[in-house]
């Protein structure tokens, strides 16, 4: 047998930092790049006496999320204490969810290759983060940073319905996509405020049950996670095709050597000890959230992409690249409304002039300095042949610099095109006159020297010169 007579069975854990701005049981701040144990107290730091007191906003955005998610919201759920030891977590326990989370029996709909694959989502669970172990700080020693104790986030652990790493790869974009848009998670993978463990088995083809699964951690990037089932795949089929065992485990994906490497058994539940958390009474989801957030649930990813090809006639590929933001796709739609052009077109302007100074400047949307209906403006000017489209970036360069209206920027630079046709007409019978070879070569039927001769008069006229009008004028003097 070989690798092809297996199947990879596969399922994501996907932590994700809540946008608060303070942390899940206490009023330290969740602000990412503070001094080493800066954002601390008592609580977070599990000192004797402490007393948790629950977020209102967590339980909020868990519940948005939940909702988009199609989970259902149990009105009551549980806190639970899972006990571990290990130096990032100051009270020997964290606070989680485990009999009953707050959201269950949730799917995620992602496309591979064209198809449509529904993912399930068992359950979404409230818990609080640990904080962070930084290895060979200076003397070889280990610190402690427990500015990440205590911040919220949401597990939300899908069926084990993914077949193959380009799966796991599109379901957590789609899932990352959703949060963002919900305005519950920033989607940051390099901060850790968004990342993933992954469960990896594999079974023969024609099996009925599942192989025994190891758990990938220390996965912070999409890239990383392909390649870290991806060997995990071949490493499993290579053991269990040499007559070998799987055993199940916790490995850590090391990106430096391309390969999974054994961390520790992996533990069950009952390695946790779980039991009901004695200081947080049962979680009463208030009368009215679910319907609220639902009603108020904003149009998620997939279905704005859907809409984008129908209403805008653009391909998947901009379509794509304009929902996945969800202010670049606002923005396109307010700028649209101004414009009532091509919005093919518009995308163009938006995936090429627009982001490209943006990412000049490492800026965002929110520092543009022009409303939408001076970028509509600048389109129709085009539109018109009152400027001409490279001279149209100049403008919106220049518009993108100070915010200034794209006529006063025209006029003030003298960028208008030449509307005087006698004017035009001087300098292209000038060209004529100058390039007597290339006219013979025209009229004698070698038609592609007319853009030699546009581009001349187009030159001659400094950027002022309509190329349709140039092109017409041209042909009516060489006979056409």
């Amino acid at each position: 047998m070989g690798a092809s007579d297996f199947q990879a069975v596969i399922g994501l854990e996907v932590h994700g930092q809540l946008l608060t701005e303070s942390k899940i049981f206490c009023g330290c701040s969740t602000r990412f790049g503070a001094a080493p144990n800066a954002n601390t107290c008592p609580v977070c730091l599990g000192m004797p006496g402490s007393l948790p007191v629950l977020n209102a906003k967590v339980v909020e955005f868990a519940v948005r999320a939940g909702v988009a998610l199609g989970c259902r919201i149990n009105e009551r759920s549980i806190w639970s204490r899972k006990n571990y030891f290990y130096p990032d977590l100051p009270k020997g326990y964290q606070i989680s969810q485990y009999d009953l989370p707050l959201c269950e029996h949730g799917a995620l709909v992602i496309d591979v290759d064209g198809v449509e694959k529904r993912i399930g989502i068992r359950r979404i669970h409230l818990e609080e983060d640990a904080g962070k172990n930084i290895h060979d700080a200076g003397g070889g020693e280990s610190l402690v940073d427990l500015n990440r104790a205590g911040v919220p986030l949401t597990e939300i652990v899908s069926e084990p319905d993914l077949r193959s790493s380009e799966e796991a790869g599109e379901y957590l974009k789609a899932l990352r996509d959703v949060l963002v848009y919900l305005g519950v998670n920033d989607g940051n993978l390099e901060e850790g405020s968004f990342r993933c463990d992954a469960n990896v088995s594999v079974m023969r083809r024609g099996a009925t049950e599942f192989g025994t699964r190891a758990e990938l951690k220390n996965i912070n990037s999409f890239r990383f996670v392909r390649q870290a089932i991806d060997y995990e795949i071949a490493r499993q089929v290579a053991l269990l095709e040499s007559g070998g065992k799987v055993l199940q485990q916790t490995r850590l994906w090391d990106p430096s050597r391309g390969e999974t490497r054994s961390m520790r058994s992996k533990e069950e539940a009952h390695d946790y000890r779980y039991f009901p958390e004695p200081d947080l009474p049962p979680l009463l989801v208030p009368e009215g959230m679910v319907e609220r957030e639902r009603t108020e649930l904003p149009e998620l990813p997939r279905e704005k992409l859907q809409r984008f090809q129908a209403d805008f006639s653009l391909s998947a590929y901009d379509a794509r690249i304009l929902v996945a933001d969800r202010a670049l796709a606002d923005f396109f739609e307010a700028v649209w409304k101004h414009y009532g052009g091509s919005a093919k077109k518009l995308a163009n302007w938006f995936t090429g002039e627009l982001q490209r100074l943006l990412n000049e400047e490492g800026a965002g949307l929110g520092t543009l300095k022009f409303p939408p209906q001076h970028f509509a403006e600048l389109l129709k000017l085009v539109d018109a042949a009152e400027v001409s489209a490279n001279a149209a970036k100049d403008v919106f360069a220049e518009m993108f610099r100070t915010g200034q209206p794209p006529r006063s920027i025209v006029d003030a630079r003298g960028l208008g095109l030449e509307k005087d046709t006698t004017a035009v007409e001087v300098v292209v019978d000038a060209v004529l006159a100058a390039n007597p070879e290339e006219v013979a070569k025209y009229r004698a039927g070698k038609k592609q020297v007319l853009g030699f001769l546009v581009g001349q008069v187009l030159k001659g006229m400094k950027g002022k010169g309509n190329p349709a009008q140039v092109n017409a004028l041209l042909k009516a003097r060489l006979g056409e």
